[in-house]
């Protein structure tokens, strides 16, 4: 049996008192913010919102009502609404329920842009009281579990995630300017593919067959590619099923674009200029804050390569240590403790020289460089570089420690690729989780022929989470996962 605290008892009689406490809609002609911009002596402005902060008088109230996107004083005058109207919401309304108004705008000798309610009706009664009001959600997992107190409460929480839509759209915009198509693609997949990433598995039951959750998009959005698009993305919720900190979550959004008869060049200029023109229209400057520091997106963003970004930081040549027996021994020689989900012995090369990457140089990374040249075996679907068929045409971009773009030429030879997913299908057996496996159903749609392709994916959370200088990345996801309360909890929980 459900326990109530003494205040949710008192609402709980109030709903006897009001006649429609839930009643099918209220027309507005304005929204809350709309209605703040508009003139002294505007009449007949109908809003609604939520009471969010409330001072009942003798004969008079002032409440404030908002939404997301604002908030506006309402002034409810005896002589204005009648006294049994005015009795009804002295006695009825609460912080926290919804309030429909029509009436004039003026301002108030405090200069509080203000509605003079000529009439009122009662929208919703919140059964649960508010938190208070100068301090709102101060527990962060409470904020996390219970983020709709947390947007009622914070206007701080409200501009991240009003932010996180308006990027979203302009970068929408921009690719459409510059003609790319937004499809969807499968989450069920029949298998892991399109990163190096440990999956999710779940269980079809009207097919009886186990599959995957997406971990990216990739390989059907090229091989929509193969079926005429030329340029293409999607913003895709993708699951990884591997560690969780502060800048990684198991199920993320990531937007993955492909352009034929690109390559991975073409997309470094691409994507500056498409971030440095968002950031721009979102903020005004290119100058952002980042913990303590500013970094700064103008201009040109340096080019490095793997090989150079390590042994700025340390004397470990990946083009001498080229095989995993020999780079293992030199970390070890080196006493480097490399935290890995997946034992160092078992990993193969590529992603050995990736952890080596992520240890020694990835937290020095302040302002935005381009990293190039990765070796092949850690991209098993980008091109071999001409010059070099030991790496790839690929490059990340990082941005003050944070992997916030990778992208390459994308290889687009079925036999070459049917040679990598065979070795990836090997190191999978030998125990690398992160290993891709062997992709048929992919390598038969390349047999019908591919153009040049240079593609990207960027983690849009890990972005907004970098550009709004949020401590963890779940500050910017509106409703992270969480592990379950125990059911025999809850009602403790409600008596707190």
């Amino acid at each position: 049996m459900r326990e109530f605290t003494e205040q949710e008892m008192v609402r709980r009689e109030k709903l006897k008192n009001i006649k429609n406490p839930y009643p099918e809609k209220f027309e507005t002609n304005y929204e809350i913010y709309e209605a703040k911009e508009l003139a002294d002596g505007t009449d007949q402005v109908r809003v609604a919102g939520r009471i969010i902060l409330m001072r009942k008088m003798g004969k008079m109230a002032f409440l404030t009502i908002g939404d997301i996107k604002g908030k506006i004083q309402i002034s409810i005058k005896i002589d204005c609404v009648g006294e049994e109207q005015y009795q009804c919401f002295k006695e009825n309304y609460d912080l926290g329920d919804f309030i429909g108004v029509e009436g004039e705008i003026f301002t108030t000798h405090t200069g509080e842009k203000t509605i003079r309610a000529n009439s009122f009706e009662f929208l919703g009664k919140a059964l649960k009281p508010l938190p208070e009001k100068y301090h709102g959600l101060e527990d962060i997992e409470t904020i996390y579990r219970h983020r709709y107190i947390d947007l009622i409460t914070n206007d701080e929480s409200k501009k991240v995630f009003l932010l996180r839509s308006k990027l979203i759209r302009e970068i929408r915009n921009y690719l459409d300017e510059y003609g790319y198509i937004e499809i969807e693609t499968p989450i069920l997949n029949n298998k892991a593919s399109g990163a190096l990433a440990k999956p999710f598995i779940t269980h079809h039951n009207a097919l009886d067959i186990d599959l995957y959750l997406r971990i990216a998009p990739e390989t059907y959005l090229k091989r929509a590619i193969v079926g005429g698009f030329t340029k293409v993305f999607e913003i895709a919720r993708c699951f990884r099923n591997e560690g969780m900190d502060q800048t990684h979550l198991q199920d993320f959004t990531m937007i993955e674009g492909y352009g034929a008869y690109l390559n991975y060049e073409d997309n470094m200029e691409f994507l500056k200029d498409m971030l440095q023109r968002i950031i721009k229209n979102i903020f005004g400057t290119l100058e952002i804050q980042i913990g303590d520091k500013i970094v700064d997106l103008s201009g040109s963003w340096e080019r490095i390569s793997f090989r150079d970004l390590i042994l700025r930081y340390i004397d470990i040549d990946i083009n001498i240590y080229n095989s995993k027996e020999t780079l293992l021994q030199k970390i070890k020689e080196e006493k480097l403790e490399i935290d890995s989900e997946t034992p160092l012995e078992n990993l193969g090369y590529g992603n050995l020289v990736d952890q080596l990457y992520k240890k020694v140089a990835r937290p020095h990374i302040e302002n935005p460089i381009f990293l190039t040249s990765h070796p092949t075996e850690l991209s098993p679907l980008a091109r071999a570089n001409d010059n070099n068929q030991n790496i790839v045409d690929r490059f990340q971009l990082v941005i003050n420690g944070a992997e916030i773009i990778n992208a390459y030429s994308e290889l687009v030879d079925p036999q070459e690729q049917e040679k990598r997913l065979l070795e990836q299908a090997s190191l999978k057996a030998k125990g690398d989780e992160e290993a891709m496996p062997m992709d048929y159903d992919y390598i038969e749609a390349m047999e019908y022929g591919m153009p040049p392709i240079s593609g990207w994916g960027m983690g849009l959370d890990r972005l907004i989470q970098l550009i709004t200088n949020s401590e963890n990345i779940k500050d910017v996801i509106l409703f992270p996962l969480m592990r379950p309360k125990e059911e025999k909890n809850l009602n403790e929980e409600r008596n707190e």
